[in-house]
């Protein structure tokens, strides 16, 4: 990337990071005035420690009492400089982590809205890692930007005021050195910046990969894959250790080679200044005075290379949490329609191509008519479009061209939650958060009684199970449901759907986790719920589907087969190769 395009980029990550202080702009003000006391109350004090030095100079002439009196003023002042920098503190926290917030809620608004195809194309821990690390490093280099900012340019404002009005030709000097800190700093920046960024990628790569080992451990452990699974961690945790200890060891220079600078300052002040005291225009109070606030001048600059490393962490984290949060966001969805939500279920499909990639074509020219309470069977190979055509149904991805339209009215003229409100999905893959048994059935009905959770329970065979547990529907259900069996977790699933009770039904491979005699039971359960309701069944043990009344047989894309059970069979084809591959005798 071109230099002048990346400074432009880092510039615009930097006016954005500060859009979201805007609203707070009442304790940024609020922290400037505190500033200002603190940095005049800070600055007073060198005055009267100047003049107490003048009045005890020459021996055997102190003033004890104008002695006393001053340094009781430099105590006070230093008391009440405390307190407006604890309270300029207070102000700057207050708005950095209202700004955090913002952003983590923001991501967080975002995950809803970006399209499902980013979700699944970027490594979950690296999303976890956009909200929670490089939050926390936009955080931690706001408070010291922040801080430093406020503090910083009133110290060198009031310091150089109080330098000319002390010597002029002492406080050009001070003007003339000083920058070169500044100077060093910015070059020694420009080659630490790569590393920062560097830096957050690769701490999103490690987390991606402990969350899919974590959520993975069974899988790890019965292929015996530790050593392996621990290699891997070693070499990405190797690239973390020496890119960080790159990008420390490049931004810990700046801080040194400023005060390198800044001690060339205090000796041209003291040099001059002693030749000032020698010719009679300076006392040895006003010389004292003179480096103390040569000191404070130069402290800013300090204090900003040192906190470099934070502020080039923070803009590296900044710039990965806009890059997601200028992800495209999902087709626009049309105005609300109450007609969206009278569904009888005819569902016509139409000339619908759809692939992930532009690469790979997948499916090409679908054609499908369903009249409303038809049970559509899918079966086919791996790969051949079963759950894409889910997947297009719920509008989770939509398609490149093509139309899918229910009653009449196309999908993409309703909004996705009308649209999906009125299907009850059951996955292969079940789902439970932490939380009871009886809020997990009742997630797409949270205001369901207790003798709804409890029938639609009886209905999927588990109320008796439930019923064994420790604090019965009350029992709090670990995260992801690991305290409880996969056909367990399954049953729950499709209670869950029973309950919401929709006009449409989508089961994928939803009894596959189920032994046969418990599956038998909910089969009888799901064909009283699919009476009069439009279904749509995946299922690789054909035996489940002999009663559906259309059977789709897909094969790359394509309906290749349609029928019956009875007909496809009589057909000789493809339907029936696989049902007598799972049947045929040894």
């Amino acid at each position: 990337m071109k230099k002048s395009k990346r400074k432009k980029i880092e510039e615009n990550t930097l006016l954005r990071l500060l859009r979201f202080c805007k609203p707070y702009i009442g304790q940024i003000i609020a922290a400037l005035i505190f500033a200002v006391f603190y940095v005049a109350l800070n600055l007073t004090a060198p005055i009267l420690v100047g003049y107490a030095i003048d009045n005890a100079v020459s021996p055997g002439q102190v003033d004890f009492a104008a002695v006393g009196s001053l340094l009781l003023g430099t105590a006070a002042a230093a008391v009440c400089s405390g307190v407006f920098q604890w309270l300029m503190n207070m102000c700057t926290n207050s708005v950095v982590y209202f700004t955090v917030r913002d952003i983590r809620r923001l991501i967080y608004h975002k995950w809803s809205s970006v399209p499902l195809s980013v979700i699944d194309t970027t490594p979950h821990g690296d999303l976890i890692s956009r909200m929670v690390n490089d939050a926390d490093s936009v955080g931690d280099g706001l408070m010291q930007g922040i801080t430093q900012l406020f503090s910083g340019i009133v110290m060198i404002v009031c310091t150089l005021g109080f330098m000319l009005f002390i010597n002029a030709y002492i406080a050009l000097a001070v003007v003339i050195i000083t920058p070169l800190s500044m100077f060093v700093a910015a070059f020694i920046t420009s080659i630490s910046r790569r590393q920062f960024i560097r830096q957050s990628e690769i701490q999103g790569e490690i987390s991606s990969y402990i969350d899919e080992y974590v959520g993975q451990q069974k899988l790890v452990k019965s292929f015996s894959y530790e050593q392996n699974s621990i290699e891997n961690f070693a070499e990405i945790n190797e690239r973390l250790r020496v890119c960080g200890q790159k990008s420390q060891w490049y931004s810990s220079l700046a801080n040194p080679s400023t005060r390198f600078v800044n001690s060339l300052v205090t000796s041209a002040v003291t040099i001059l200044g002693s030749l000032s005291v020698i010719g009679g225009t300076m006392t040895v109070g006003s010389i004292a005075t003179f480096i103390t606030y040569a000191n404070q001048y130069t402290k800013p600059f300090n204090e900003v290379t040192g906190v470099i490393p934070q502020i080039q962490a923070a803009m590296a984290g900044a710039g990965r949490i806009f890059e997601f949060l200028d992800s495209e966001d999902m087709s626009k969805e049309p105005d609300y329609n109450e007609e969206n939500r009278c569904f009888k279920g005819n569902i016509d499909i139409e000339n619908v191509f759809f692939s992930y990639t532009p690469q790979k074509k997948l499916i090409t020219d679908f054609t499908l008519h369903v009249k409303a309470g038809q049970r559509i069977a899918i079966v086919g190979p791996t790969g051949c479009g079963k759950t894409t055509l889910i997947n297009l149904l719920m509008r989770f991805y939509d398609i490149n061209s093509g139309s899918i339209r229910i009653d009449g009215k196309s999908i993409y003229d309703m909004s996705r939650s009308d649209l999906r409100s009125n299907y009850g999905m059951v996955l292969q893959d079940s789902w439970l958060y932490n939380a009871s048994v009886r809020d997990n059935i009742a997630y797409g009905k949270p205001h369901a009684s207790l003798e709804e959770v409890r029938a639609v329970a009886k209905k999927a065979y588990i109320h008796h199970f439930i019923e064994r547990l420790p604090q019965g529907y009350d029992t709090v259900i670990t995260e992801e449901g690991a305290n409880l069996s996969q056909g367990q977790r399954q049953l729950i699933c499709i209670a869950r759907v029973m309950l919401c009770n929709p006009p449409m039904l989508i089961l994928d491979e939803a009894t596959s986790s189920i032994d046969t005699r418990t599956e038998i039971r909910v089969q009888k359960a799901f064909a009283e719920m699919m009476k009069g309701r439009t279904s749509f069944i995946v299922a690789h043990r054909l035996s489940t589907i002999k009663e559906a009344d259309i059977i789709l047989v897909m094969k790359d894309g394509n309906i290749i087969e349609q029928g019956s059970h009875e007909e496809l069979m009589g057909y000789g084809g493809f339907y029936s190769q696989l049902y007598n591959s799972q049947f045929s005798k040894k």
